[in-house]
């Protein structure tokens, strides 16, 4: 009898460009799925609405081609079907556990300065628009442009284990509240995206930054409410900040894969990089090809990965 086969993916989303922490993800992923047999999907996470921007999702590709990345299946758009993200509001709302809210982001954000919670993705929801009781909503209440939905989040902790960052527990009802399942603009939220995607593919293996920590529990909620499982394993890799302490943006100057290239700097020196990130070797060039053979996932650094000037000058060909 055959063992099970183990799926990961690796989910760019197109709302701008590949950087150098996204690179060291990716590449992390896509080694642990090598060197264990697991099968990888490439999937497109293009529901960001307006923030989508043209030829990101095609650049994105390319760029993890140039790295020397691979994958077995794919890619796939999430816009280019809406059904199954559909079909699990109705699931969610014939059970009451949605309601539609109609709040801005500014009285949202006026609540939460005199009892200030959440996290950097998401400020938590008052609960304006919950409803003292469940209450199912009817099919033509759902996707409705100008009217978000919200998950009636259950008091009480999450807890799991990752298989980097080891325990882990959230009150998620403390921290974000009632979370968006889906937009404003008629679109799925993107944690119920994620869970519908994940279960439908069945993938069992998710490796992302530790950006993302918080939203685990989240999606724990939302496979429970929706009866899906088994839970994927989460692996969860410190994140790649600038000099500041604050996630890589164009204050810490242009860490996107695609300036690089566009100088000339090879992709071996970009994994070499990532390699030393990682913990596995000093900086040198290397394929990704190499940086599979050394890697290792107890090397990696618990801290984050502090991207500086003298990692630019070395890119650059300037050290």
């Amino acid at each position: 009898m055959s063992s099970p086969q183990f799926r990961s993916r690796l989910a760019p989303s197109p709302t701008g460009a590949l950087h150098l922490g996204n690179a060291r993800t990716f590449l992390v992923n896509w080694a642990l799925a090598r060197q264990r047999g697991w099968q990888i999907m490439l999937r497109i996470e293009d529901l960001d609405g307006p923030r989508v921007k043209p030829g990101a999702a095609e650049e994105s590709i390319e760029i993890l081609q140039w790295l020397g990345l691979d994958w077995d299946e794919g890619p796939t758009y999430q816009l280019a079907d809406l059904t199954p993200y559909q079909a699990a509001l109705y699931q969610l709302a014939s059970q009451g556990d949605i309601y539609s809210c109609t709040c801005t982001r500014k009285e949202i954000e006026a609540a939460s300065l005199s009892a200030p919670h959440g996290d950097e993705h998401e400020l938590r929801y008052p609960g304006t628009c919950r409803p003292s009781q469940p209450v199912p909503l009817a099919a033509e209440q759902l996707l409705n442009k100008g009217t978000a939905l919200r998950l009636r989040v259950p008091q009480g902790v999450v807890k799991f284990v990752d298989q980097f960052a080891g325990e882990q527990s959230l009150d998620v009802d403390e921290s974000v509240g009632d979370f968006l399942v889906a937009t404003k603009l008629g679109l799925p939220g993107y944690q119920l995206a994620v869970v519908v995607d994940d279960a439908r593919q069945a993938i069992d293996q998710v490796v992302r930054s530790d950006d993302l920590l918080s939203s685990t529990p989240r999606q724990m909620i939302l496979y429970e409410k929706l009866g899906l499982g088994p839970l994927p394993q989460y692996t969860h890799l410190p994140l790649v900040v600038g000099e500041d302490g604050r996630r890589l943006a164009k204050r810490h100057g242009d860490s996107r894969l695609s300036y690089f290239r566009e100088l000339g700097v090879p992709p071996d020196r970009i994994i070499g990089l990532l390699a030393e990130w990682c913990g596995l070797s000093d900086r040198q060039p290397m394929t990704a090809k190499g940086f599979l053979q050394l890697f290792e996932l107890q090397c990696l650094p618990f801290e984050q990965v502090v991207y500086t000037s003298s990692d630019e000058a070395w890119l650059l060909g300037n050290d």
